[in-house]
């Protein structure tokens, strides 16, 4: 999906050079699913002129990023961006120890005792 231009994970690319290839590649993406900015707007959610200033490489916030990648059926493509520690099978096991194996039984709720009994 990127131009062979440039590699933008070089550190000498600059980040506003990276968010303006990262634009024109959503404009790419939508332009192959054929759909207008209009489309792609109304099915993410947002104004047609945010869908036009992001591909322009303007900055967008992340939720507009989340939006437009899920109206074009591609959010799979941020599942590089979480991150998840590996645990140690050490860990692991110390984990499931720590699971709950059994229901509990379900407790009768307090009642204050009577006071004629005191």
């Amino acid at each position: 999906m990127m131009s062979n231009s440039y590699n933008i994970l070089n550190p000498a690319v600059s980040d506003p050079a990276i968010v303006k290839e990262i634009g024109k590649s959503l404009q790419r993406l939508r332009l192959y699913k054929n759909m207008s900015q209009q489309q792609l707007a109304d099915k993410a959610g947002l104004d047609r002129t945010t869908i036009s200033r992001t591909e322009a490489g303007r900055a967008a916030t992340l939720l507009t990023l989340v939006q437009v990648l899920r109206a074009l059926n591609e959010l799979h493509m941020l599942s590089s961006l979480i991150w998840e520690q590996e645990r140690s099978p050490l860990q692991l096991l110390r984990e499931q120890e720590h699971q709950k194996k059994y229901a509990s039984h379900k407790r009768k709720p307090f009642q204050k005792p009577d006071s004629d009994i005191i």
